[in-house]
């Protein structure tokens, strides 16, 4: 990270900067016998009595003291991507909304709150793509007591990451008590390449419904209520894949993907743990690529938690990039 004019360090930021993309380093000790630094990358969401708070890709804010600043400066708003799809986050956020939709949905302003009884953060969070109408401290209670009345914990679901995410959301969310409760990567990749993997596909079977051999192997739930079997079932073309297991015990493998115009969204790819490192999980998406390719896509998109090393390997295999984070916040 290059800071130097002439050899000098400089600090070329300001008060004006606030709402771009900075790179600081500053000052946070004496070691034995040099000073210690640190870097901060993100978005500058604020500068306020002598007080820079920057928002990183991880959503979390970071507070510095103007005064252990050494150096600084104005960097592009996001890196540039060597392979995959273009795409904004907003695009990617409608898309991947309508592969995965709520029982019921309101409007707030230009948010939407979303529930589904409790399945699953993303069909029980609010989408805030724009502006709620309203201030944010009022929204934010409009919020709670939205999800009160249904019994459910309010979450905003937010992003990072990209050229136009969110991150000065995530610091206002931050500011109004608000915490990061989890986050995952939101991943892009030409769908080419991955019908093109050499896979035993004659062993997938697709299908347009959920059966109960599917629901079993499904982790994400004990008892399947119909919250969700609607949320899986939603969507512009849903297809489930099934991998059989032997005599008649619950599938191998299984996953889900949604087709919708160019994008094809692969999620609930999930392989018994007496079946894994035999490539079933390459084989149940090179098969619904194929499907979604057959439909007229030509890109794919998953989302995948930040802390499954397993799935993140995988995914690195077939080309996908991450393109932003996204991350859900909840009061304190």
């Amino acid at each position: 990270m290059e800071f130097t004019i002439g050899g000098r360090l400089e600090v070329r930021i300001a008060p004006a900067d606030v709402g771009k993309r900075v790179s600081v380093r500053r000052l946070t000790g004496d070691g034995p016998g040099r000073p210690e630094f640190t870097d901060t990358v993100g978005v500058l969401t604020s500068w306020d009595a002598g007080v820079l708070s920057i928002t990183p890709k991880n959503g979390e804010a970071v507070r510095i003291a103007e005064s252990s600043l050494v150096a600084g400066k104005v960097v592009p708003s996001a890196p540039a991507r060597r392979r995959g799809p273009a795409a904004s986050y907003e695009e990617l956020a409608r898309v991947s909304a309508r592969a995965w939709q709520p029982v019921e949905s309101e409007p707030l302003g230009d948010w939407l709150l979303r529930a589904a009884g409790g399945f699953t953060r993303r069909a029980n969070s609010v989408l805030p793509l724009g502006d709620p109408g309203m201030p944010l401290g009022v929204a934010l209670g409009r919020v709670r007591e939205w999800y009160a009345e249904r019994g459910l914990p309010p979450y905003v679901q937010t992003a990072t990451g990209a050229a136009d995410a969110q991150e000065e959301l995530c610091a206002a969310l931050e500011g109004h008590g608000w915490r990061r409760e989890v986050t995952a990567e939101v991943r892009i990749a030409a769908l080419a390449p991955v019908g093109d993997l050499p896979a035993e596909v004659s062993r997938v079977r697709l299908g347009r419904t959920a059966d109960a051999a599917w629901l079993a192997r499904y982790q994400r739930v004990g008892t399947p209520g119909p919250e969700v079997t609607s949320v899986l079932h939603s969507g512009p073309s849903v297809w489930f894949a099934t991998v059989p297991g032997e005599t008649g015990e619950a599938p191998a493998a299984t996953g889900r993907c949604v087709v919708d115009g160019r994008w094809a969204g692969f999620m609930a790819v999930e392989v018994a743990p007496e079946h894994r490192r035999r490539g079933l999980a390459t084989t149940v998406m090179t098969a619904l690529a194929r499907q979604a390719m057959d439909e007229g896509a030509s890109a794919a998109w998953l989302q995948v938690e930040a802390d499954n090393e397993g799935a993140r390997a995988l995914y690195d295999g077939m080309g996908f990039a991450t393109h932003h984070l996204y991350h859900h916040f909840r009061p304190v």
